[in-house]
């Protein structure tokens, strides 16, 4: 059943053939790298904004917290957890384009859910992508992986994807993409590996790999002066405190090569991601070994 009162429309738009990005912060966004990727796409594509989900019914707000921020230093302001829909006209291009940034539910995802499509079939969403990060043992020192999946053969084929084969836990982009299927609605995901050694958080140089492999897939183009830029701040602010750490800066030689033997292959697969226990107990294990 559709709870149309907690879907505020902000503004009707006409749009072509348009695709859905979309990027949730929490547990699908390690490093920060979706959301940043998406936000960033909705601020190049001057993206204006024409939909929200009200969030009283979708948080436990002593787990997601509200912000509260002083506005000219003196009148107080709450922000809530939010899930904002965007949308831009794309000139040339064969698509235009709706972002959704949000936050990752807590409560009553399949509702949640279900307000997601209402607005993509009010605005005939052709195709929808979800963009997410997770943590790997992948070094920073390399390029960043990005695995492009689908459940639809035809989809896979066209856009060179793969198909899924992860078994586990699942946040709400997995959900979604269960539920777009079930409404006849076309998705893919895109997940970055982020070095799951580092706690810097934004991660541009992971958020530069998505938004490149978004817009390939979209067919449209993305201004990346601004995240280029940021990637190397990054990676100067990273190499930095890699030098300063004996025990990552012995880790992190392992990991390249361990990288360089999966270079000839096209993409990583999921599965060949190991899980957090297994990245943790690896990273014990190597910093045991140089002890000994």
């Amino acid at each position: 059943m559709t709870e149309s009162h907690l879907l505020k429309v902000h503004r009707e738009i006409e749009l072509e053939r348009p695709v859905l990005v979309a990027a949730f912060r929490g547990w699908n966004d390690a490093g920060d790298a979706a959301s940043f990727a998406a936000t960033h796409l909705a601020r190049v594509w001057s993206a204006e904004p024409i939909a929200s989900i009200d969030p009283e019914e979708f948080y436990d707000f002593q787990a997601v917290r509200p912000q509260v921020e002083l506005v000219d230093g003196a009148t107080r302001k709450i922000d809530w957890p939010s899930n904002e829909f965007s949308a831009a006209k794309m000139p040339g291009s064969p698509n235009d384009v709706m972002v959704l940034v949000g936050t990752e539910p807590n409560l009553r995802w399949k509702a949640f859910s279900q307000l997601v499509i209402d607005v993509a079939r009010m605005h005939g969403v052709e195709l929808v992508i979800t963009l997410g990060a997770l943590l790997a043992d992948v070094p920073h020192s390399r390029p960043v992986p990005v695995t492009g999946t689908a459940g639809d053969d035809a989809l896979i084929q066209k856009l060179g994807l793969q198909r899924s084969r992860y078994e586990g836990p699942t946040g709400i982009v997995g959900v979604l993409h269960d539920r777009f299927a079930a409404a006849g609605i076309a998705s893919a995901s895109l997940w970055a590996a982020v070095p799951h050694y580092l706690a810097v958080t934004p991660n541009p140089k992971a958020a530069l790999a998505l938004v490149q492999k978004a817009v390939e897939l979209i067919g449209a183009g993305a201004e990346i002066d601004d995240l280029v830029r940021a990637t190397a701040t990054y990676e100067e602010r990273v190499t930095e405190m890699v030098a300063s750490d004996e025990d990552v800066q012995a880790y992190v030689p392992l990991l390249e090569a361990r990288s360089d033997e999966r270079a000839h292959e096209e993409q990583m697969t999921e599965q060949d991601l190991p899980s957090g226990d297994a990245l943790a107990a690896e990273l014990e294990k190597f910093l045991r070994d140089r002890d000994d």
